[in-house]
């Protein structure tokens, strides 16, 4: 795969330039221009007649793309190519079009900013307008912000269901595409219609843009999940989308102890809006009321035994401690597993671990070197067999072989993150499916544009005070 991929990278640049070489001929340049770089952008920028500091933007990540674009269509332009069809032809096989304009008939009519303005039909107005909206904001939700919505309580109080978001891609550095045959604007489906809106007939390389910085401990993280049980088999960039608290990086050694987190055997810092599940009995129900006024969502009612009411609540310290203050609650009590009681779920199988005595636990870093022993295939072997982009990978009676040969160590080829919710017992996080890969890192949370509470009704569900909210 990764030939075919070099193959058609070596096929692009080879078309382009060779038809850039015969377009800057035909516009009374020398043709050898187009492969200096700056030298080369800078005649073409000539040619179409933009400003001379457009050559600027060629060198500025993100803004390049738009760049890139625009000066092919302007291109175009000054060849009579139009149509909307051309457009198209311009912007997806560039490689293609451009040879056959520089090898063609076709006649350069001058620079495309003193050619005459073309009179279009309301239609082909509509119809560019759209295809330019759709182009951009494609490559925006690529390059630089993302929408994101809050499906899950698992970040309760510091992001909440409802809360509509911006990730930023820049962050972290944008990912290059993977699945170029997918539906603009979408993710692993088209909406309304639910089909599956992509084609994994090509899987491109992926590579990361250089970013502002990398990803840091307590970080709110926007990523794909690496165990996507509800798409399985999607590509990395398809998988879903989980946002989740960076509790530790590679090389990190993460514990929990009595539902305290420890990084590298330091008390880690708690979310300031931490929740946990708290046991409460009282002596009556709870009226809507007060759940409204302590801002408690989706309680669990257990119903009545003896004259008492039994309920499950997440919530904070700080309004567990406000609860206790009301006449008619009788025990409010932290509900939390005992260091002996063994949960199933946990990962990896065979640790006797649960979501509040986990490990320790070392994150895996690029360049890291572990031995091959049986602790470090329970620990480990997920990650070399599904996220390392290993091929013929076995493990089988305490060995580790990958392409017929077996090995004695292995040293890992990227980091991975362990990530958490912020609503501590109300969270499938890492815990329970294990590290994030770094090739699986989508951004990084950045504000609230919007919040819904989705139990009210009209202008009652819109929470004013969320409204650009930064996230920490």
């Amino acid at each position: 795969m990764e030939i075919t991929i070099l193959l058609f990278v070596i096929i692009y640049m080879i078309g382009v330039h060779l038809g850039l070489y015969k377009i800057l001929e035909k516009g009374g340049e020398q043709g050898w221009k187009a492969f200096i770089p700056v030298y080369g952008q800078i005649t073409r920028v000539k040619m179409v007649g933009r400003p001379l500091h457009y050559v600027i933007y060629f060198y500025i990540p993100i803004v390049n793309l738009f760049t890139w674009y625009l000066v092919i269509f302007d291109l175009l332009k000054s060849f009579g190519k139009t149509r909307f069809y051309h457009m198209v032809l311009g912007a997806i096989f560039p490689y293609i079009f451009l040879p056959y304009l520089g090898f063609s008939d076709e006649k350069y009519l001058g620079k495309a900013s003193e050619l005459p303005k073309i009179v279009k039909s309301t239609t082909r107005e509509w119809a560019d307008a759209i295809s330019f909206a759709i182009i951009a904001a494609t490559l925006i939700r690529w390059s630089i912000m993302e929408a994101f919505t809050i499906p899950t309580p698992s970040m309760e109080k510091s992001l909440l269901v409802g809360d509509f978001l911006f990730v930023s891609k820049f962050h972290y550095g944008t990912r290059t595409p993977m699945t170029p045959l997918q539906i603009p604007l979408t993710h692993q489906k088209v909406p309304v219609i639910e089909s599956q809106s992509y084609l994994p007939w090509i899987q491109l390389p992926q590579y990361r843009l250089p970013g502002l910085t990398t990803v840091k401990n307590n970080d709110v993280v926007v990523f794909n999940w690496p165990a996507s049980e509800d798409c399985p088999d999607c590509p990395i960039d398809l998988k879903t989308n989980y946002i989740k608290r960076c509790i530790g990086i590679g090389g990190d050694v993460v514990e929990v102890r009595d539902g305290q987190v420890y990084v590298n055997n330091e008390a880690a810092e708690n979310p300031e809006l931490m929740q946990h599940s708290y046991y409460v009995q009282t002596s009556s129900p709870i009226r809507e009321r007060v759940f409204e006024s302590l801002e408690i969502s989706d309680p669990t009612y257990h119903g009545t035994r003896e004259g008492t009411s039994l309920y499950t609540i997440h919530m904070s310290e700080a309004v567990a401690t406000e609860m206790k203050n009301f006449d008619f609650v009788q025990v409010v009590k932290l509900d939390k597993p005992k260091k002996e009681d063994k949960d199933e779920r946990i990962f990896p199988k065979g640790k006797d671990w649960n979501s509040d005595w986990y490990g320790p636990i070392t994150l895996p870093k690029e360049g890291m070197t572990i031995e091959i022993n049986e602790e470090n295939l329970i620990l480990y072997s997920m990650a070399i067999k599904n996220y390392e982009h290993n091929e013929n990978v076995e493990i089988k009676d305490g060995k580790l072989i990958i392409d017929g040969k077996e090995l004695t160590e292995y040293t890992f080829k990227q980091n991975y993150y362990f990530m958490m919710g912020d609503n501590r017992h109300n969270s499938l996080d890492s815990r329970y499916w294990g590290f994030v890969p770094e090739d699986h890192i989508v951004g990084k949370g950045f504000f609230i544009w919007l919040s819904l509470d989705k139990d009210k009704s009209f202008l009652s569900k819109i929470r004013w005070s969320r409204f650009f909210q930064m996230i920490e």
